[in-house]
């Protein structure tokens, strides 16, 4: 499971003409999911991004949390997180998570920050999305269940 994670000013995503998912201040998450992938490892990944120090506190120190900010989650489902680009110039997503599998998992990780944030706007698994957004910085963290579970 790999979570990019962008620190936003504000950020939105809009499938056919229609907005889904509109921030202010937060993060913009970028969700994949590979086949393997557990509600184990979504649970540690979502404690470790709720968790993250990265906005600036009164000293311009990155070390306050999304909550210390009242920021707000948009997460977006992206299976090409899990592109293989070893052989020849068309990636292969073989790593990535079976859709049905891969849609229960990011419904999860919806579900789980949603017990602990107060707004969180969301993507829609599958479908052709515009994502915009102001990156803040850029601050930019990648989280891996590879690395971190």
């Amino acid at each position: 499971m790999r979570f990019v994670i962008q620190r936003v000013k504000h950020a939105s995503v809009t499938i056919e003409g229609r907005v889904s998912g509109e921030i202010d201040r937060g993060f913009l998450v970028l969700i994949g999911v590979a086949d393997g992938d557990t509600e184990d490892m979504a649970d540690k990944l979502v404690k470790k991004m709720l968790g993250l120090r990265i906005f600036e506190d009164e000293q311009g120190k990155t070390n306050l949390s999304l909550s210390d900010v009242n920021g707000k989650l948009l997460l977006v489902s992206q299976f090409t997180l899990y592109a293989d680009c070893k052989k020849g110039n068309r990636p292969s997503f073989i790593k990535a998570g079976k859709p049905d599998m891969a849609n229960e998992m990011y419904q999860y990780i919806i579900g789980k920050c949603r017990e602990t944030m107060k707004d969180v706007q969301t993507g829609e698994f599958g479908a052709d999305m515009k994502v915009e957004l102001l990156n803040d910085g850029p601050f930019t963290i990648i989280l891996d269940s590879d690395e971190i579970c």
